[in-house]
């Protein structure tokens, strides 16, 4: 029987509180936290992404923090393949991989595996890329519900690169982003098996902690971060362009808001991500239950974090292979 190393996934909505429990499990396994956030791969957005600050990786081994360059967008695939090969090196160093994040569709790629979906060609890419020039993301996100609803539903009007790769998929294949995902994927990764923790906290308290802890970005410097990523003059679809609280703060450097304004859009705009990010994770993100073993579904966060569902990450760690 092949062997199957352990890995851990702490999960959960922005502001859950994920970062401080993921590295207080590395602290204690010991174990080694991987990146799975979309945001956090950027090396220009530390302030912003809330990645974890210099005192916090001198506790514990971190991977895939600020690896990438705004300039190069990050995918699910290239992620994927990177977080393998972080785990391999965490479990030969003798550490526990302790996967860290909320974008659920990196999760379902690295426990269930990456659709299959088929290249829709150049000619769809092109088609697509002329409409978004031309009508702008909202426009063509209208477009895409009527042709593929499901698609658009998980779409935000304002996420233009999402939107033109659903628009070319439809246009070229003639099935939707989503109809291909829902097929299944590639399969989990062999070797590895996986235990994960879902932090769920209520929505006033993520609420709050979200307004606080962006008050806390401006303090630290977010502004000047966001007018050097600015002074880069990147490629306005570019995923960085679009983490939270940029949009807004760019605005408010442009002159057209406030500072107090751009920080209450900020913190409104990460309510509704919150929403629908755990509405994803809920429903989404992780694998079966074969592939992944829910140590305990919904806690409030680190507070709730007991001694009983430590036990329980013991006993999966070292159940047998």
């Amino acid at each position: 029987m092949p062997v199957s190393h352990p890995a851990l996934i702490v999960a959960g909505p922005t502001a859950s509180g994920k970062s401080a429990l993921a590295l207080e499990l590395a602290r204690d396994l010991p174990g080694t936290v991987i990146n799975a956030d979309a945001m956090q791969v950027y090396r220009e957005l530390r302030i912003l992404t809330a990645r974890p600050t210099a005192s916090d990786e001198a506790l514990a081994p971190h991977a895939l923090y600020g690896v990438r360059p705004a300039r190069e967008p990050g995918s699910a695939a290239w992620w994927r393949g990177a977080a393998l090969a972080a785990m391999a090196a965490a479990h030969a160093a003798g550490r526990i991989p302790i996967l860290c994040g909320g974008t659920g569709l990196y999760l379902h790629a690295l426990t269930a595996g990456l659709s299959e979906i088929p290249d829709p060609g150049p000619a769809a890419r092109a088609e697509a890329r002329a409409l978004l020039a031309a009508l702008g993301p909202q426009a063509l996100h209208e477009r895409l519900a009527a042709v593929d609803p499901a698609t658009a539903a998980a779409l935000r009007p304002t996420d233009s690169q999402r939107i033109a790769r659903g628009f070319e998929v439809w246009r070229g294949t003639g099935r939707g982003l989503a109809a291909w995902r829902a097929a299944g994927g590639t399969g989990g990764p062999g070797g590895w098996r996986f235990a994960a923790i879902v932090l769920d906290p209520p929505r006033a308290a993520l609420r709050e902690a979200a307004g606080a802890r962006f008050a806390a970005m401006l303090e630290a410097g977010a502004v000047a971060e966001v007018r050097a990523l600015l002074a880069l003059g990147l490629d306005p679809a570019v995923p960085a362009l679009r983490a939270h609280g940029v949009p807004e703060l760019a605005a408010h450097l442009r002159g057209e808001i406030s500072l107090d304004e751009a920080a209450s859009r900020a913190v409104a705009a990460t309510g509704r991500y919150v929403k629908r990010q755990a509405t994803w994770l809920r429903h989404h993100a992780l694998a079966p239950p074969e592939r992944v073993h829910m140590i305990h579904a919904r806690i409030a966060g680190q507070t709730q974090f007991s001694e009983r569902i430590m036990a329980e990450i013991i006993r999966f760690i070292h159940a047998p292979a």
